[in-house]
C-alpha cells in the first residue's frame, strides 16, 4: 500500500468510500443525514482534489485502487480577536474501505496525515468525529487525539 496525494484517476474510489462513510452516518443519525448520498458531487471532489489548501490522500492498493482517504483542510485564523495565529492541519474526512478495516491501513493513512502536517510546519492535527461512530471515536483514541471541544444538542 502507499499514501500518496488523490488525483481525478481515484475519483470513482473516493466516490464510493464517501457513499459507505455516509451510510454509517445514516444509519447513526438518520434525522440529520440521507440514505445513499454523498459529501460532494464530481465537480466539487475534482476541484478539491487540485487545490493545495485542501489536500486529499488515499491510500492505494497494489493496483493503485483506492482503499482510504483522508480529505483535509489548512486552517490559520491570522488577527483574529482571540484566537493565536497557529497553522492547524484539520481532517475534514477520513475512511478506509468498510472491507478492509481493522488492518492497520487507517493508523498508516492517519500517521501520513500527521507527518504531512508536521511537514508543512502545523502546530496541531484537529478532527471531529460524531457522537454516534463509536468505532471511529475508539480508533481517533487509539492514535492518541484527545478532545479539544465538544459539540451539543437538544432536538426541539
Amino acid at each position: 500500500m502507499t499514501i500518496r496525494r488523490a488525483e481525478e484517476r481515484d475519483m470513482d474510489g473516493i466516490n464510493r468510500l464517501l457513499v459507505q462513510v455516509n451510510m454509517v452516518h445514516h444509519l447513526g443519525r438518520p434525522d440529520l443525514f440521507r440514505r445513499g448520498g454523498k459529501k460532494y458531487t464530481d465537480e466539487q471532489l475534482r476541484a478539491l482534489i487540485h487545490d493545495d489548501s485542501r489536500p486529499i490522500f488515499v491510500a492505494a492498493g497494489e493496483e493503485d485502487q483506492v482503499l482510504g482517504y483522508a480529505f483535509c483542510i489548512f486552517q490559520e485564523h491570522p488577527n483574529d480577536n482571540i484566537l493565536t495565529d497557529i497553522k492547524t492541519l484539520y481532517i475534514d474526512d477520513l475512511c478506509v474501505d468498510e472491507d478492509l478495516r481493522g488492518r492497520h491501513l487507517g493508523r498508516r493513512l492517519y500517521e501520513a496525515v500527521k507527518a504531512f502536517a508536521k511537514e508543512q510546519g502545523c502546530y496541531n492535527l484537529t478532527l471531529n468525529v460524531w457522537s454516534c461512530n463509536p468505532k471511529a471515536m475508539g480508533f481517533y483514541e487509539h492514535c492518541g487525539l484527545k478532545p479539544q471541544k465538544v459539540g451539543m444538542e437538544t432536538i426541539l
